[in-house]
């Protein structure tokens, strides 16, 4: 299955060292691999391995040298491109950034998308598989919830037993565990400190760099609140959602969500790794309670609202209002089951979720409001 950064990594590889970073078994490596047929491959986890890259004996005339996680980067002499596939244990990128600034580009590979799986299937189908496995590329492609289920667990023990304590020490890996599955149970929701706290019996500084770590560690990530230029806004907790959407406990609502939240922010990490545009992902909320689910912001601006539901049920009442404060900015409402898409006089419009998530492509939205 092709990945979407495959052809703009490739074009890198000849004028720069690409680092390829993103959750655990998410594809980096098979990536890397794809990318051409002629390679030497290095990981710093296997004995002779290092002993190769101590004694730098490594193929000079390959097309491409990958380094897989714990990167040790040679750039004496000459060499082929190079690649280094790193998961976030190791805060590649920043330890990289130290030792080789101006000399890198960095790509974050995410889990599979309706965009990339697409020609495989038809889109309900996909949409489905996603929604209950998540996109991570073994579980999705084995389509199997018993698979899912031990992958899944397999899969966070070695995050958090191995990748955790090389970031650092947390005391309790069984406290951590807990709030993983406290998370999955408010995706949709401004996650409390406070409140995950009390569930805790921890302090809410803990709980906020226990959150800090799961985010370096691409188990979750955050949407902000959005508070600029709207007249009554109200400053809360950032929301929480998981890069596996398999994780989230809830309704399909939720999942879908989750599963939108996903699928925008790898599109925003799209533009800014490999366009070098700046961009954030946000959530709306004023003092009466009214919100919407998403709203994109391009190069400092607002590009896009978004909200999301399972079924129809006529457009959303916070997104008109919202509209008025964000003029000229296109807003969306996805629906997972819908019988029919609509539009609007005020631009606004309800379409089904599948086929918006399979052709989105933000690189037309370039921000219509200045903030």
């Amino acid at each position: 299955m092709d990945r979407a950064l495959a052809p703009h990594i490739a074009a890198d590889l000849s004028r720069k060292i690409v680092l390829l970073t993103g959750p655990r078994q998410s594809g980096e490596t098979t990536l890397a691999r794809m990318l051409v047929t002629d390679y030497d491959s290095f990981n710093y986890d296997l004995a002779e391995h290092r002993v190769a890259l101590m004694e730098k004996s490594r193929r000079r005339d390959c097309d491409l040298v990958i380094f897989d996680d714990k990167g040790v980067y040679d750039t004496q002499g000459p060499a082929p491109a190079m690649m280094v596939t790193a998961s976030a244990r190791l805060d590649a990128a920043r330890k990289m950034g130290d030792s080789l600034a101006g000399r890198f580009f960095q790509y974050r590979l995410h889990p599979l998308d309706l965009k990339e799986v697409k020609a495989e299937m038809a889109l309900e189908e996909a949409l489905d598989r996603l929604m209950r496995l998540g996109g991570f590329p073994a579980p999705f492609l084995n389509g199997g919830e018993a698979f899912y289920g031990r992958w899944k667990k397999s899969h966070q023990d070695i995050v958090l037993r191995q990748d955790l304590l090389d970031l650092e020490s947390v005391g309790s890996i069984s406290d951590v565990e807990t709030l993983i599955a406290l998370v999955r149970r408010r995706v949709g929701g401004p996650a409390s400190c406070a409140s995950l706290a009390r569930d805790l019996q921890r302090s809410p500084k803990t709980i906020r760099r226990w959150l800090d770590l799961l985010e370096r560690m691409y188990i979750v990530f955050r949407v902000t609140p959005y508070h600029r230029n709207i007249a009554r806004a109200l400053l809360k907790e950032p929301k929480h959602y998981f890069y596996d959407t398999g994780q989230v406990l809830g309704d399909a609502g939720r999942r879908l969500e989750n599963l939108v939240a996903g699928a925008l922010l790898k599109e925003l990490h799209f533009l800014e790794d490999a366009l070098g545009r700046s961009c954030r992902l946000h959530y709306l909320r004023d003092k009466e309670g009214r919100e919407v689910d998403f709203l994109v912001t391009i190069d400092e601006r607002p590009a896009l609202t978004i909200e999301v539901k399972w079924a129809e049920g006529g457009l959303s009442r916070s997104l008109p209002v919202f509209a008025r404060y964000l003029p000229g900015t296109p807003g969306v409402q996805l629906v997972g089951e819908l019988e029919r898409e609509k539009s609007f006089e005020s631009g606004l419009r309800i379409v089904r979720a599948a086929p918006w998530l399979a052709d989105l492509d933000l690189r037309s939205y370039g921000g219509s409001a200045r903030l």
